[in-house]
């Protein structure tokens, strides 16, 4: 059995306390491939990989039924103002 959109939110919402998330189920509706998007004070001095792995740690359960798990961005909340405020200041093409 598949794992839902809305159960990974639940969980990364409960272990991470993400101030964003975006989770997207790239399966085609069968729960078992996402896209996430997620920003967490928990990521303050931590390297790109260390993120992912808080990430992974967080879903170990639902990841013996997810096939793929795409962190798109795993940013800390200072982190993302930034990003937020350099698109702004970028003209639309």
């Amino acid at each position: 059995m598949g794992v839902t959109k809305e159960e990974v939110e639940a969980t990364l919402t409960e272990k991470m306390k993400p101030s964003h998330l975006e989770v997207i189920d790239t399966s085609g509706g069968c729960g078992a491939s996402f896209a996430i998007e997620i920003v967490s004070e928990q990521f303050e001095g931590k390297r790109l990989l260390e993120r992912h792995r808080l990430v992974n740690s967080a879903l170990e359960e639902q990841m013996k039924n997810i096939h793929a798990l795409s962190i798109k961005k795993a940013v800390t909340p200072a982190q993302w103002q930034q990003q937020a405020e350099s698109n702004k200041s970028q003209p639309a093409t």
